[in-house]
């Protein structure tokens, strides 16, 4: 999958998920605080992105991820 299409794809399900516009989903952006995820909504988010992508993360990995642009290199790694 192309980068781009990627970072649409992420975006655009998140965005409806936690019900956020998809302009306040910005690279440099930081997750928790854009999406307002607590702990058991980070848990939705992380099950979300491996139905949409068919990928897993383990608990360790996602810890590591604070920003978009990260969440976007690390998906383009998984999904190749």
């Amino acid at each position: 999958m192309e980068k781009q299409a990627l970072i649409e794809k992420v975006n655009a399900a998140l965005a409806e998920e936690f019900e956020k516009e998809i302009t306040d989903i910005t690279p440099d952006a930081n997750i928790k605080e854009t999406l307002e995820l607590d702990s058991l909504s980070l848990v939705d988010m992380v099950a979300l992105i491996e139905a949409e992508f068919g990928v897993k993360i383990k608990s360790q990995e996602i810890g590591g991820i604070k920003t978009f642009a990260e969440l976007y290199d690390f998906l383009e790694e998984r999904v190749k």
